[in-house]
């Protein structure tokens, strides 16, 4: 038990969480289910280490009133556990837990569209031509659009492109 504590002590939740790409709402509840987690660890622990066990002889060495110790050790005799319904927290747990695999699922499938996108960008970047193998009519089959807007700045006697000289800044020399 003591090696589980001190794992869970050693996990960056935090660091967890980020990687993860978790929602909001999911790292809100597991950050509250580790804090009821955790304060029922600690109760468990305090009330384990106290004594279970009432010596009764004792107490009738050290009070005069008998009657009164005879009266607690019939009362602790005939005590009997309360049966609890835990059906409710049970079914509690399970909504929690139905909500938290949706979530799973839904990160997961997130996560897998992501890393299918970023393959097909690696592929298309392994299988791309250098830049300088580059032409001017492949990128005027690419992207037919720029050859339209040449034409039209021809048309016009138009030779600068808008935008150029604010980005870049004017490097003619006269």
């Amino acid at each position: 038990m003591a090696t589980k504590a001190v794992a869970a002590a050693a996990l960056d939740w935090t660091r967890i969480y980020g990687s993860l790409n978790l929602g909001k709402e999911t790292v809100a509840a597991l950050q509250e289910f580790r804090k009821r987690a955790y304060e029922a660890q600690r109760v468990h622990a305090a009330l384990s280490s106290q004594p279970t066990t009432v010596d009764f002889a004792h107490y009738r060495a050290v009070l005069r009133n008998k009657a009164v110790v005879d009266e607690c050790e019939k009362i602790m005799r005939d005590f009997k556990p309360k049966e609890v319904d835990t059906g409710a927290w049970i079914k509690s747990i399970e909504s929690f837990e139905g909500k938290a695999v949706e979530s799973a699922q839904a990160t997961e499938k997130n996560v897998d569209q992501e890393v299918g996108k970023l393959k097909k960008t690696l592929a298309n970047i392994e299988e791309a031509r250098p830049f300088e193998d580059v032409t001017v009519d492949d990128v005027l089959a690419a992207r037919p659009e720029v050859e339209k807007a040449l034409k039209t700045m021809f048309s016009k006697g138009k030779f600068t492109v808008p935008g150029y000289k604010e980005k870049f800044g004017n490097l003619s020399l006269m």
